[in-house]
Order: C-alpha cells, then structure tokens, then sequence
C-alpha cells in the first residue's frame, strides 16, 4: 500500500557533504513523524533526526549542527542534508514514516525504507 525509497548515499570524503530523500508513495491520507535511522556494522540501529508534520526536528547529539531534516509535505518527501561528514558517519540509512493510510483512515502504520549506504572515507 505504501511504499517508501530512499536515494542520495554514496561515498564521500571526510568533510564533505550529502542528501539523502525518501519519498513516499501510494495510498496516503496523511503523514505524521518521518525520521531517519541508521546501523553501521555490528551497532544498533539509531535515530538521527525526526521532523513532525508541523516542523518541529529533533537530532541525535552526534549530528546536531552538522545534519539538517526538512519535509515537503506536498511530494511527502524528507531530506536529510548531511554536512561536514565523519567517518563515524559511516551507516546504512533508513528512512521512516509514520501513516495514515486512505483504506485504514481510524489508525496510523509505520514504514521503512529500504536503506540506502553512505560511506564517508577519511
């Protein structure tokens, strides 16, 4: 029913800069949180930053004043802008929202991306 795809990882230099998007798709009546995550090897997966439907964000204390979540609410798109990379930065992404779907209208689903790689090089 609803489907989210990330794009925007790669390799970067140490310093350097990326975006990620996720864009999601198919029956949406609305979106709450979106959030993005991430797992390196053999770690947890943690949250990086979260943005509400009305703009309030919040950071893990390892990102802030280096990433910046944004949504566009129209495309149901969040970007994560990634900037002054570390190689501790090294992790899969993964994006997530949390649905209310047209067929399912009383009650909210969450979603997950499939993940995309960033790898920062030092």
């Amino acid at each position: 029913q609803v489907q989210l795809v990330e794009s925007g990882g790669g390799l970067v230099q140490a310093g350097g800069s990326l975006r990620l998007s996720c864009a999601a798709s198919g029956s949406i009546l609305s979106i709450n949180d979106m959030r993005w995550y991430r797992q390196a090897p053999g770690k947890q997966r943690e949250l990086v930053a979260g943005i509400t439907s009305g703009g309030p964000t919040n950071y893990a204390e390892s990102v802030k004043g280096r990433f910046t979540i944004s949504r566009d609410n129209a495309k149901n798109t969040v970007y994560l802008q990634m900037d002054r990379l570390k190689p501790e930065d090294t992790a899969v992404y993964y994006c997530y929202a949390d649905v209310r779907s047209v067929v399912a209208s009383w009650t909210t689903f969450t979603y997950w991306g499939q993940g995309t790689q960033v790898t920062v090089s030092s």
